[in-house]
């Protein structure tokens, strides 16, 4: 079964969703009170955030136990309740599994931290320091060293996120068991499928050498990423676990290039359907990562899209995403969230549903919400926006100029509240939402575009009708022109059967088309009401024609 090719995802931040019970903080009853609305977009799959129990250092995704439902959010009685809601209507349900780390208020990590004797030691990652030094230099994805002291053994724990997220010894095969027994917990409850956050990571460099690069990209795809072991235990999973049902699995990838993409997703390796690859995700980041950041230039990004379907074509399946809960707002990022935030945000949805592969659809990039620039940084939660905003002022940062980056890179860009209509906290919660509300909501929200047949998250509606009426762009082949046009995107989706051609002008400017297209077309779908010649694309058009 292939149905993971057709399908259309959409991801829910739990946190940020739907409040039901006047805490602000979102929960699973508020998903479930949504779902018409999640089923009315036309998308076939939920993936939903780590909804587990954790003390939410870095928001669920470090886990104290995988078996319990996080309290903020409810109860297992509500997640039966929203599994059957889900396939009631004909969807379904894929979670995010955190197989690199836990908690350090996990069982395993506390036990682990007691003793260098008990049986959970190995569990985890531990070394001694040499001369007072720590184990070797590397850094942590979240600001500072990857390493945290621990005074009951003398002894390091490797940590390549938050302090409070040690990573799991993956070489230890009990470690293994355990995390294989969980996929089955929640496989025998009924989902469908797992996200698997960061799996690249599960093998590191043997011996954890020190890093000979400056470069964070280039640590993570030579140190973290990629060890010698994560085929054999992707392999191992697959044999233990996911041969087993007929299921979805997408890995996080950091690290993964198009060097060694096939090894995870290739059709007979028996590893992943899919994976997240960040080439696109990482194109404005300099040196120093995303708080370092340089010009975003379309070329390249087109670049990556055409590498990426040129290496997967045939041989694998690629997946399609603009933004998810860890980057900016699709339309702040690569749209113009100002004069032509509609348009943009539409043209968008255009790219993101006309590829090849299985696109992902991140809450409330379907209303066209943007990014948010909190006036103060004690209004930010993420943990990676509040160690970058420590380590930067303990280097001397410019407070104000720093601020501005948060503005444009911060993962709380992503996490505010889903904007439901205009009244208090956007219909989030009657109480005060855990993060506070982007004050756009009164223009930009579910309720007033439900009406308006103009709106962006009716153009989504029919952008996803347009793809399923239409298979071949779902598995057509693709072919970019233009490629050093630095504001079109232009490309032909084709079949034996069918001929389209999607045309995207990423500017605010007019341009025309310096080509010929074929002279008998029908155009499906665009996101100006007043219909032009094709070779016109006006500031930010997008147009899908079929060839007659």
């Amino acid at each position: 079964m292939t149905w993971w090719k057709e399908a259309i995802v959409y991801q829910i931040y739990p946190r940020s969703f739907k409040d039901s019970n006047d805490d602000g903080i979102g929960d699973l009853p508020g998903i479930i009170s949504k779902l018409d609305y999640i089923k009315s977009i036309g998308v076939d799959v939920v993936w939903l955030c780590p909804i587990y129990q954790s003390p939410n250092d870095d928001n669920g995704y470090d886990v104290s136990d995988y078996r319990e439902i996080m309290t903020d959010f409810g109860e297992m009685s509500d997640f039966d309740k929203l599994l059957n809601g889900i396939h009631d209507r004909g969807m379904k349900l894929i979670m995010d599994i955190v197989p690199n780390h836990t908690s350090d208020e996990h069982r395993w990590f506390k036990a682990s931290a007691e003793s260098e004797d008990n049986p959970y030691r190995d569990y985890y990652i531990w070394r001694k320091s040499e001369d007072g030094n720590l184990p070797n230099n590397w850094p942590s994805f979240f600001s500072g060293n990857a390493w945290e002291y621990s005074k009951e053994t003398d002894a390091y724990y490797l940590h390549l996120f938050s302090k409070k997220q040690p990573d799991l010894n993956w070489e230890n095969p009990k470690v293994r068991e355990e995390i294989y027994d969980i996929m089955h917990f929640w496989f025998k409850k009924g989902i469908d499928g797992f996200r698997m956050d960061v799996v690249s990571l599960i093998s590191k460099k043997p011996g954890l050498p020190s890093s000979k690069s400056n470069v964070f990209t280039e640590i993570i795809s030579d140190y973290y990423a990629n060890g010698p072991k994560v085929h054999e235990y992707l392999k191992e999973m697959n044999q233990e676990v996911l041969r087993h049902y007929d299921c979805m699995t997408v890995g996080e990838g950091p690290g993964i290039t198009l060097d060694n993409a096939l090894n995870y997703v290739g059709k007979d390796r028996g590893e992943l359907n899919m994976i997240f690859h960040f080439g696109h995700m990482y194109i404005d980041n300099g040196p120093g990562g995303k708080y370092d950041p340089i010009p975003y230039d379309l070329v390249d990004m087109k670049k990556v899209f055409n590498q990426w379907d040129e290496k997967l074509k045939d041989k694998g399946w690629g997946s399609i995403f603009l933004g998810n809960h860890d980057f900016p707002r699709i339309v702040s990022r690569f749209g113009n969230d100002g004069m032509y935030w509609k348009k943009s945000a539409k043209l968008l949805s255009t790219l993101l549903l006309s590829m090849r592969g299985t696109p992902y659809i991140f809450q409330g990039d379907e209303i066209g919400m943007t990014n948010v620039a909190f006036e103060s940084i004690d209004d930010y939660q993420d943990i990676e926006t509040l160690n970058s905003w420590k380590d930067a002022m303990e280097k001397g940062s410019d407070p104000e100029k720093f601020m501005e980056l948060v503005h444009q890179q911060s993962r709380d860009n992503a996490r505010t509240p889903f904007q439901w209509n205009s009244e208090s906290n956007a219909g989030f919660s009657n109480a005060k939402p855990w993060l506070k509300v982007n004050d756009n909501f009164e223009l930009i929200n579910a309720e007033s575009q439900e009406e308006d047949p103009h709106s962006v998250l009716n153009f989504y509606r029919n952008m996803i009708s347009v793809r399923k009426k239409n298979p071949t762009l779902v598995h057509g082949d693709y072919k970019c022109y233009l490629v050093e046009d630095p504001e079109l995107f232009i490309f032909n989706r084709w079949d034996e059967h069918h001929n389209y051609w999607v045309l995207l002008n990423l500017s605010d400017k007019h341009n025309t088309l310096s080509f010929n297209l074929p002279e008998e077309m029908t155009l499906l779908i665009n996101n100006y009401e007043e219909v032009n010649a094709y070779n016109e694309l006006r500031p930010w058009e997008s147009k899908v024609y079929k060839v007659n």
